[in-house]
């Protein structure tokens, strides 16, 4: 989690300013061109990160988990949301005011420096899932974002519906059921009525394009070497 990357003492302090709450599969927290109110930190909820065309088609190009947050313009000084926040898995997560979070930020260099890693780190998710969306079959590409959304809810099954699917692939519902098929079919997952089991993940991998491998790798690269930076900084604070 983002937050983890502070000191005990500041952590202590930001939790005067955190209130828990439960995120509700279906819920949007903003649309495209709200003014953000609160910002979020997933705990065990996913949110979808969508931008519309002619006010009513969906495509998905981020997700956002534990390793997040939800709100990223505050982090550069922007107050409106540019896409729509979804809520894609029913969880927790910890909520801050605009307010709040803009005065927290100018307070904590280091919070600031990790929240513009993971800036960069959404950035090359958005910009890669864009050239994924363009370039390959559907297929490849339900592999890879049901493998995005295993690595953060932590378990091998999940709920997502045909049509959610298809707001999130771009796709109509035939071609989500066409592929969700052929990947059962290879025994990788079970797909029953919306209730989802990855049965094989190494085999998903596999049947997955490459955009998984690259956005993961630099995903992985970057928590490690923030981690190593931070953990230096506090030493030698």
């Amino acid at each position: 989690m983002l937050l983890a990357c502070v000191s005990r003492t500041e952590y202590r302090s930001l939790l005067a300013g955190l209130e828990s709450v439960t995120l509700n599969f279906g819920d949007v927290l903003y649309e495209a061109g709200d003014a953000i109110r609160h910002v979020y930190f997933p705990c065990t909820a996913l949110v979808s990160l969508l931008t519309l065309a002619d006010g009513h088609l969906a495509l998905e190009v981020g997700l956002i988990g534990r390793e997040g947050m939800v709100g990223v313009p505050l982090v550069l000084g922007h107050r409106a949301s540019h896409v729509r926040a979804l809520v894609q898995g029913t969880g927790t997560a910890l909520r801050m005011t605009a307010a709040r979070f803009r005065m927290t930020i100018d307070r904590s260099p280091l919070l600031k420096q990790e929240l513009y890693r993971y800036v960069h780190r959404l950035m090359a998710q958005i910009s890669q899932t864009a050239a994924c969306n363009r370039f390959h079959v559907v297929e490849t590409r339900l592999a890879r974002w049901l493998l995005m959304t295993h690595d953060r809810v932590e378990s091998d099954k999940f709920r997502l519906t045909q049509e959610f699917l298809g707001h999130m692939l771009g796709v109509r519902r035939v071609g989500v059921t066409m592929a969700a098929q052929a990947l059962k079919r290879r025994r990788l997952i079970s797909y029953s009525r919306g209730d989802i089991s990855v049965l094989d993940r190494a085999g998903l991998e596999a049947a997955a394009c490459r955009c998984y491998v690259a956005v993961n790798d630099k995903r992985q690269r970057a928590s490690a070497g923030s981690r190593r930076e931070n953990q230096s900084i506090l030493e030698g604070d």
